[in-house]
């Protein structure tokens, strides 16, 4: 199958979520440090990407469809940064500012492409904020096909449930990349895409695959979705939907870093979807970018052209 481009290039995403900023710091490893048994990284180079919700909108428009970002930011530089990458990448932005936090950052040290340390900074949105992202949310429904939500447990999606039933409301079918383990949280969304470990949280470890498809439909049925996507790393995935169980096998050849993987996967199911293609369909796809992204070092994006 030829990937829809022509369809995808007029699919209007929305992406509603935990916004996020990615720093990589590169570096070399040369000694020891005197002060503690740690080693010391000689910075080269520094990098910025989005992350996050932001990320799940840059790859959408990597593939060649058409995202706005709506999420929460503080006013300061990492806020600056995130809306400065969002408007290169080509991303509609709505992004609510809140002086009370600091924009949701990751800074990763690597010394000769190995990831050393990570540290974050992450701090949840005022009640104010989460009101406004609503407000906003209802707004730009009409402009768009699909809803993605991108769940981070940051705190921007702390009242989805409203989220859910104003895009329902509105006609738009929803995507869900969630997060925990209170999944009736998502009820009523078309598609929720927890991974292994978060199904696993979600309905406990399964022995089986009939036991696993026992468990993942009646937890379809529950929250009364169209689909439900568990992606397998290794395993490749397996979509449950009212017609049955369907699977594709992992394609990656060589895994350097996950980090994103999951975005990737999001937003190949968003256009695919928006541009017509079935669930089944939608899934073959989103394996097909999740294998490629996850031969490249850290967030990064799929583009059509990868895809042909």
């Amino acid at each position: 199958m030829k990937f829809p481009l022509d369809a995808v290039s007029r699919a209007r995403v929305l992406v509603v979520g935990d916004v996020m900023l990615d720093r990589y710091w590169f570096g070399e490893v040369e000694r020891i440090s005197p002060e503690a048994p740690v080693p010391v990284v000689r910075v080269a180079r520094r990098e910025d990407r989005l992350g996050g919700a932001a990320n799940v909108a840059r790859n959408i428009v990597a593939l060649g469809g058409q995202a706005t970002l709506l999420g929460v930011v503080g006013t300061d530089e990492a806020g600056q940064k995130v809306a400065q990458l969002a408007a290169e990448a080509g991303i509609g932005t709505k992004l609510v500012d809140d002086a009370s936090l600091h924009t949701t950052t990751k800074m990763r040290v690597l010394g000769r492409q190995q990831q050393l340390l990570r540290i974050d900074f992450e701090q949840g949105p005022a009640p104010q904020s989460l009101e406004r992202v609503q407000a906003e949310m209802s707004a730009l429904l009409r402009d768009h096909d699909v809803l993605v939500l991108s769940d981070y447990a940051k705190g921007v999606l702390g009242q989805v449930e409203g989220l859910i039933a104003a895009a329902r409301q509105a006609g738009l079918p929803v995507l869900v990349d969630p997060k925990g383990h209170l999944y009736r949280r998502y009820r009523g969304a078309s598609l929720v895409t927890p991974n292994r470990a978060e199904m696993q949280e979600a309905v406990g470890r399964w022995q089986t695959e009939d036991e696993l498809t026992e468990r993942a439909q009646a937890l379809r049925g529950e929250l009364q979705l169209e689909a439900l996507l568990v992606t397998r790393s290794e395993q490749g995935m397996t979509l449950f939907t009212q017609a049955g169980r369907a699977h594709v096998d992992a394609l990656a050849h060589e895994v350097f870093d996950v980090s994103g993987a999951g975005d990737t996967v999001l937003a190949t199911l968003a256009v695919t979807r928006a541009a017509g293609l079935s669930w089944e369909d939608a899934m073959r796809w989103a394996n097909r970018a999740g294998g490629i992204v996850v031969g490249k070092l850290g967030t990064s994006v799929v583009t059509a052209g990868e895809l042909a």
